[in-house]
């Protein structure tokens, strides 16, 4: 499971960085879009991680949070991408 997270978490990370360096919205949007996935199977294994006791509450809660904010963060660039390509 850890490296499960671990390559998810670094998926993020990759797919914005790969979406960061294309030229057009379309496909930029493309990449924050499959970072999005990548966060939002990180946040399911932080449930499977709190139900196999692999983690208490209090650290899911707090890792929970800080991937929502995440997740908020690339919605928010995803909006903004959308409507600089409607410029």
């Amino acid at each position: 499971m850890t490296s499960q997270i671990r390559r998810a978490a670094l998926s993020v990370h990759s797919n914005i960085a790969e979406g960061y360096g294309k030229y057009t919205y379309k496909e930029n949007i493309k990449f924050y879009r499959d970072a999005r996935g990548s966060l939002t199977e990180v946040l399911y294994q932080l449930y499977a991680a709190l139900d196999e006791e692999y983690i208490d509450i209090k650290l899911f809660k707090e890792l929970y949070k800080e991937g929502k904010e995440v997740e908020q963060a690339i919605d928010g660039y995803i909006g903004f991408l959308k409507n600089q390509e409607r410029c």
